[in-house]
C-alpha cells in the first residue's frame, strides 16, 4: 500500500508529542528530525525533506501553537497543511479545448505503463461523458499497437491506428480523424524512450508542433522513486510537461515520487494508477493524500468511489427493502459484487479514518467473494429469499454444491444476519434522530472468515 513505511514512522513520532502534555522548542525540533529522516528513506529528495521539516519547524514553533490547548494538535494540523501544500495544495485538472477535440500526448520511458493507462483515461473520460479517441503512435515496440487495440476494446473506446508508418503522421491523421467523427479528447500513445534518445525526443517534439496538444502527461512508474522524479525533470526541460500520471502507486510502499515530483518540477501530478484493473486510475488530490499518509483516511474518496458504480435506482429499491425488512442474500450477494467492482478492499477500507493500522497485517483474499458466491448461488429462489427455512439437511447440500463445508454456510448465515441486526441499528437511529455513523457500534466479523484471519476487522 502506498505510503505505508512513511505512514508508520511519522505515527510513531506524532505519538511521543502526544504523550506531552506541554511542547517544548526541543521537543519539535527532535521530531522534525525523525520526520526528515522517514521521507528519506519513503525516497524523497534531500533538499526537498530539508525545506519541508524547516518550514514546519518555523511555523509549529510559533508562540499560538507552544500555547494551544493542545499543540501536538496543532503540529500534525501544520505537517497536514505543508504535504498538501508539497503535493501542489490543489487538485489540477485534465485541460479541455475550446474547440475539440482536447488533444492528450502520453509519454514516457519504456515499460513505464503508458499503454495500459492510456486505456485507464479513456475509460475515465468515457465515464464522465466523454467521447475519447486512442492513437497508435507506437510504432516501435513489437505489438504496442495489438496490446493498444486490446486496452480500447476492454475500455470500449475506438482506436486509431495507421500500422507501421511515420508517428508524427499518425498523430496528425488521427487529430483530423476525431474531428470530423466528433472525439472530444485525442489519447496519443506514444514510444517509451529515454531523455537523452536525441533522435526519439526530436520525432516527441515533431509530434508536439503538429498536433499542438492542449496536455502532455509523464506517465512514470512510481516504485522508481527518485529516479521517477529525475526522469520528470528531464522531460520537463526537453519537452515541457502540463502534469505527471504515476503508476504503480499502489505497490509503492514509500511514495518517495508522489511526494518530490511537484517541488522538483513545478509540475503536479495529475492522475495515479493503484491497480491493474483499468478502472483502477485515480485523480490525485494532494489534500485527500496528504491525509492518508497521516492515518486519517480519505472518506470522499471512498464516496467517489461507491458512487460510480452504485445505481440510483437499486440504491432506492434497496433502501425500501431495508425500511421494510426484506434484505434477503439476493441483495447481499448484490452489495458484495457492487464492493467488489470498487476495487481492493484492504485498500478501500484503509480509506476509513481509524481502519487502515488494525488491517495492516489483516490479510484479505479476493477469493473469499467468489466461495461466498458459490455458497448463495447454490441455494434455492426459496433459501435465498427466506434464510429462515434453513436445517441440516438443506445446509449439506449447499455446502456439497458449492464446494465448501457446512461449517462455511453457517458462518455465511450467520454474518447476513449479523448484517440485518446492523441495519436495523441504523434504522433506528435513523428514527430517534440520532447521529449515524459506526462510532458507538460493533462491528459484525465482516465478509469472508474462510480460512486465516478472513476479513475479520
Amino acid at each position: 500500500m502506498a505510503f505505508e513505511g512513511l505512514s508508520d514512522k511519522l505515527a510513531a513520532s506524532f505519538k511521543k508529542l502526544r504523550s506531552r502534555g506541554r511542547l517544548t522548542e526541543a521537543d519539535v525540533r527532535d521530531a522534525m528530525r525523525e520526520v526528515r529522516l522517514a521521507l528519506l528513506e519513503a525516497d524523497v529528495s534531500f533538499k526537498v525533506a530539508k525545506d519541508f521539516t524547516a518550514r514546519v519547524t518555523e511555523r509549529a514553533v510559533g508562540e499560538k501553537v507552544m500555547e494551544s490547548l493542545t499543540p501536538a494538535q496543532m503540529v500534525i494540523k501544520i505537517v497536514n497543511e505543508e504535504l498538501t501544500a508539497l503535493m501542489g495544495g490543489q487538485t489540477a485538472r485534465l485541460a479541455t479545448a475550446n474547440h475539440p477535440p482536447c488533444v492528450v500526448l502520453l509519454c514516457g520511458l519504456q515499460g513505464s505503463g503508458k499503454t495500459t493507462h492510456a486505456g485507464k483515461l479513456a475509460k475515465m473520460l468515457k465515464g464522465q461523458g466523454r467521447r475519447p479517441l486512442l492513437v497508435a503512435c507506437d510504432i516501435y515496440r513489437p505489438a504496442a499497437i495489438d496490446q493498444l487495440k486490446s486496452v480500447g476494446a476492454r475500455a470500449g473506446v475506438p482506436v486509431f491506428e495507421e500500422g507501421a508508418i511515420d508517428p508524427v503522421r499518425i498523430a496528425k491523421d488521427a487529430v483530423a480523424h476525431a474531428r470530423d467523427h466528433g472525439n472530444d479528447y485525442v489519447l496519443l500513445d506514444t514510444a517509451g524512450r529515454l531523455h537523452i534518445d536525441t533522435q526519439l525526443m526530436d520525432e516527441l517534439k515533431a509530434t508536439k508542433d503538429a498536433t499542438k496538444p492542449q496536455e502532455i502527461l509523464l506517465v512514470v512508474d512510481a516504485m522508481t522513486g527518485q529516479d521517477a522524479v529525475n526522469v520528470a525533470a528531464a522531460f520537463n526541460d526537453a519537452l515541457g510537461i502540463d502534469g505527471v500520471m504515476l503508476t504503480k502507486l499502489d505497490g509503492d510502499t514509500r511514495g518517495g515520487a508522489a511526494l518530490s515530483v511537484r517541488a522538483v518540477t513545478g509540475k503536479p501530478v495529475k492522475f495515479v494508477g493503484v491497480g491493474e484493473k483499468l478502472e483502477d486510475l485515480e485523480v490525485f488530490h494532494p489534500d485527500r493524500m496528504a491525509s492518508r499518509i497521516l492515518g486519517m483516511g480519505d472518506v470522499l474518496s471512498l464516496v467517489e468511489k461507491a458512487q460510480q458504480q452504485v445505481d440510483e435506482k437499486e440504491a432506492e429499491a434497496l433502501a425500501k427493502k431495508l425500511r421494510e425488512d426484506r434484505f434477503d442474500l439476493n441483495d447481499m450477494l448484490d452489495q458484495l459484487r457492487q464492493i467488489q467492482k470498487m476495487g481492493d478492499l484492504k485498500s478501500m477500507l484503509g480509506m476509513i479514518p481509524g481502519i487502515g493500522k488494525q488491517l495492516k497485517d489483516v490479510d484479505i483474499d479476493p477469493r473469499q467473494f467468489a466461495r461466498v458466491e458459490a455458497i448463495i448461488l447454490s441455494m434455492t429462489a426459496k433459501e435465498r429469499e427466506k434464510p429462515s427455512v434453513f436445517n441440516p439437511s438443506r445446509k449439506r447440500r449447499v455446502a456439497a454444491g458449492s464446494g465448501c463445508k457446512v461449517e462455511d454456510v453457517n458462518r455465511l448465515l450467520k454474518q447476513y444476519d449479523s448484517m440485518r441486526q446492523l441495519m436495523k441499528q441504523f434504522k433506528k437511529q435513523a428514527k430517534s434522530g440520532k447521529r449515524g455513523g459506526l462510532g458507538g457500534m460493533r462491528m459484525p466479523g465482516g465478509f469472508g472468515g474462510f480460512g486465516g484471519k478472513g476479513f475479520g476487522f
